[in-house]
């Protein structure tokens, strides 16, 4: 597929660490848990971003009030770019008929999906160091430009990893 689709394949962690980032996270592999896990897997991860949405607004705010206001656009995209990855994630339907019927779902399937689900909590782990970049450079007066783009970049590969997620179940959905 994508170099993206390999890196997020490629970078499987354990169901261990996945549930362990979750609190309450159950069942996973349970067919019966399955759509409760997964809306409480994503309304986890919208909550996150949307903390990372409102640091991200501090900073911009920040930046402003340090004579910054030459940035705004460049800001208001990444932002925009932020936000829209948080609606993708919370809005996301819960769950998909033909994957959480009873059929049975092999385990490499399930290990994609894993590996997908994890990439998204790390993808908030990413959110956290290009954010800390930025508010370093709005402090040191370092390259602001730089720091904005990399917010910027992240949030257009974190979208695009979600949507292979979706790609991925919508596959499954197919195959079952």
């Amino acid at each position: 597929m994508s170099d993206l689709y390999d890196q997020i394949v490629g970078q499987r962690g354990s169901v261990e660490r996945l549930v362990a980032r979750l609190p309450g996270f159950g069942g996973y592999s349970d067919r019966a848990s399955r759509r409760t896990a997964d809306r409480m897997l994503r309304d986890f991860i919208a909550g996150e971003i949307a903390a990372r949405i409102a640091r991200f607004a501090q900073i911009e705010k920040s930046l402003v009030d340090n004579g910054g206001l030459m940035y705004m656009s460049k800001t208001r995209s990444a932002k925009t770019k932020l936000q829209t990855y948080h609606d993708r994630v919370k809005a996301a339907p819960p769950g998909y008929s033909g994957f959480f019927a009873a059929i049975k779902i092999d385990s490499e399937a399930l290990e994609r999906l894993y590996s997908f689900d994890e990439a998204q909590i790390r993808y908030v782990d990413k959110l956290d160091d290009v954010l800390n970049q930025l508010e370093e450079a709005v402090n040191t007066e370092g390259d602001i430009e730089a720091a904005i783009a990399a917010v910027d970049a992240l949030a257009i590969e974190a979208n695009s990893a979600f949507m292979l997620r979706d790609d991925v179940l919508t596959n499954l959905d197919k195959s079952l």
